[in-house]
């Protein structure tokens, strides 16, 4: 892995305010991959999500998770140039409320991968707490 950047913004196409991952800690191509998520506090959903008590949504999780599950997936070289898109998500389990300071530790593993698509498990996690797992399904298009 030492070659591999840690940046996610090399593997995806994801972009402020819609990148949900500040950086890698692990990638092993095509099998797994983690990250870190810090809030701040200043992102965009808080003030809305909710007035008073500010809460990660839940769905902004699984994206996290999603885009940490993307880079394992697009750093095996066989799937060089195809976008990993949601096909569905599966057992999604909601444990802890996310808010402003947390920094949240991100996983997913591949259990099963081909050319067309797959699905992972992924799990974020806050002071060794899990806050969501969920098997997550995708698809892979082509990027182009």
């Amino acid at each position: 892995m030492s070659d591999l950047s840690l940046d996610p913004r090399d593997w995806l196409p994801h972009r402020p305010p819609f990148l949900l991952l500040d950086e890698m800690t692990r990638i092993e191509p095509g099998v797994e991959a983690a990250g870190r998520w810090t809030l701040r506090g200043d992102e965009w959903f808080f003030p809305g999500h909710f007035p008073g008590r500010p809460t990660t949504p839940g769905v902004l999780l699984l994206e996290s998770i999603a885009q940490c599950g993307a880079v394992a997936v697009l750093a095996d070289e066989k799937f060089s140039g195809r976008l990993p898109l949601f096909g569905g998500v599966e057992s999604a389990r909601f444990r802890r409320q996310v808010v402003p300071g947390d920094t949240v530790l991100l996983e997913c593993e591949m259990t099963q991968l081909s050319a067309r698509g797959g699905k992972g498990h992924g799990r974020a996690t806050v002071d060794g707490k899990v806050a969501v797992e969920s098997q997550l399904i995708f698809i892979l298009a082509d990027a182009s």
